[in-house]
């Protein structure tokens, strides 16, 4: 196993893209194998040890920074198996958690599998995935992360190795899980039994259902529970084609009425993804793209898997749904081949650069949100975005995944002033949210940013039924302390 503890080895473990600026560690550890996780963990009450746990410095919300405890880089534990068929139907690959997502998409695809989650950075690693719950895009059709792993190689804190397959291990009927654990003993916890909110992702505090599997427990945790070391994906046969599309609208009723009419399980026109741009994202798009028509209000980014036999007809009942809703047919931008295909998602994945390049001229950091409403709610949520905005003056651009009723409000302030505003705003934000029955975070997590705001979610009673599990399966607090659940709940200082 490697150690490094110099500045200069130290200094990108102490950055993603947070912006937090606070990290600070005594060194690195670099495992090497499973065996060198489970030693790392087995000495660390004695070397009085905790650890954060990093993966490849993608994540938004300061998870991976540590705040003075060791840090354990997952980055040498990158094996990709082989893809293994099952049936014609489904096929599974094992990969370690250090593994990078684009390179196991790559490889399963060159094989004729799929594997479905679609997170926007390629360059994550596939167990920060796994304890992150990610999801994207195509979760609009495939759900997140959690519905696509069908085992997980867990090292506990203590050092026990626990392997679990789905259905392995399930909750009672009174939510309760047992464990024998060769180092931990025999250790019984419940489920939480806060109610978990109506949105179809959530990413905000431990899973909680009756009749639970014990990997969903761990999968969405953050790395607070256990170290994903391994895992087996569910894979699925590569799509024949796909049909890409950039659809703009002149008024927002129309673009919301196209949106419903994709979500109506009775369309024919089925998509794996439904995004959003508002007007102010396009204005940011138009500079690097002039074809971007200006009088646009906003547009509706799709894609739908076909075949050669269904595509024309796909087609053509696409065309009849934007000419039904006053779609700008003509100025749209529709992507057949691999090629087309590729300008457009370069189009769609623009937009955070263009909006980081105008930050950089700025003082201040933008304020994001990730919050999702059940489907009923999201029109009144994103008016009440749009107006708190507009009455404050704010700059503000608002995109993402419509489809599931989650998209980000990201607030670029231009002074201090607007950046104190926009914050204030943002518990108001959170307020709103969780009157409508939503969540804080749809996909990008809690981490250390949101801690205190997970409180608002779950409130006192709900954050001690996570303090809970965790000192059943943590009892020493080795890891990742200060994610998802407040420090001040877990670490007097």
């Amino acid at each position: 196993m490697i150690y490094k503890h110099d500045p200069a080895s130290i200094q990108g473990f102490l950055e993603d893209t947070s912006n937090l600026k606070t990290g600070h560690t005594p060194g690195v550890f670099f495992p090497e194998t499973t065996d060198d996780l489970t030693e790392l963990l087995k000495g660390a009450p004695k070397e009085h040890r905790r650890f954060t746990i990093a993966g490849n410095g993608t994540g938004t919300t300061g998870a991976r920074i540590p705040l003075g405890d060791y840090v354990i880089s997952m980055q040498k534990l990158d094996r990709i198996g082989e893809p293994v068929e099952l049936s014609k139907d489904k096929a599974y690959i094992t990969v370690q958690a250090g593994a990078l997502l684009g390179d196991i998409q790559k490889k399963v695809e060159q094989s004729g599998w799929f594997y479905p989650p679609d997170p926007t950075e390629k360059l994550c690693f596939i167990g920060s995935t796994i304890a992150n719950n990610s999801s994207g895009a195509r979760s609009f059709k495939y759900g997140a992360t959690r519905k696509h792993i069908s085992r997980i190689l867990v090292v506990l804190p203590e050092g026990d190795l626990l392997d679990l397959s789905r259905g392995d291990c399930l909750a009672d009927e009174l939510g309760m899980f047992h464990l024998s654990l060769s180092i931990g003993g025999n250790i019984t916890f419940q489920r939480p039994q806060y109610i978990m909110p109506g949105t179809s992702k959530h990413n905000a505090g431990y899973f909680s259902e009756e009749g639970m599997d014990l990997i969903d427990l761990f999968i969405g945790s953050e790395g607070t529970l256990g170290i994903i070391a391994e895992a087996d994906l569910i894979l699925i046969p590569l799509p024949t084609a796909i049909i890409s599309c950039l659809v703009y609208f002149r008024q927002m009723d129309e673009l919301f009425l196209f949106v419903s009419l994709l979500k109506d399980i009775n369309n024919p026109v089925t998509p794996r993804a439904i995004e959003f741009f508002d007007k102010q994202s396009l204005s940011f798009l138009a500079s690097k793209y002039p074809e971007v028509p200006s009088n646009s209000c906003g547009a509706i980014f799709l894609e739908q898997e076909t075949t050669v036999d269904t595509e024309e007809k796909d087609l053509d009942t696409l065309f009849e749904r934007m000419e039904s809703c006053n779609a700008m047919t003509d100025e749209s931008w529709m992507a057949l081949d691999r090629d087309e295909q590729g300008r457009l998602r370069e189009f769609r994945h623009s937009l955070p650069l263009l909006v980081n390049d105008w930050l950089s001229k700025q003082q201040e950091s933008k304020i994001s949100s990730d919050m999702a409403v059940p489907d009923g709610a999201f029109r009144e949520l994103f008016d009440f975005y749009c107006n708190s905005c507009e009455e404050h003056g704010f700059f503000y651009i608002i995109f993402g995944h419509i489809g599931n009723s989650h998209v980000h409000l990201n607030i670029l302030p231009r002074n201090r002033e607007e950046f104190i505003q926009g914050k204030a705003l943002y518990r108001e934000f959170i307020a709103k949210v969780l009157s409508l029955g939503g969540t804080i975070s749809a996909e990008h997590g809690i981490g250390k940013l949101k801690a205190e705001y997970l409180v608002e979610m779950y409130h006192d009673h709900g954050i001690q039924e996570m303090v809970m599990i965790k000192k059943c399966l943590d009892p020493f607090l080795v890891l990742n302390i200060g994610n998802l659940i407040p420090r001040a709940y877990l670490v007097t200082e």
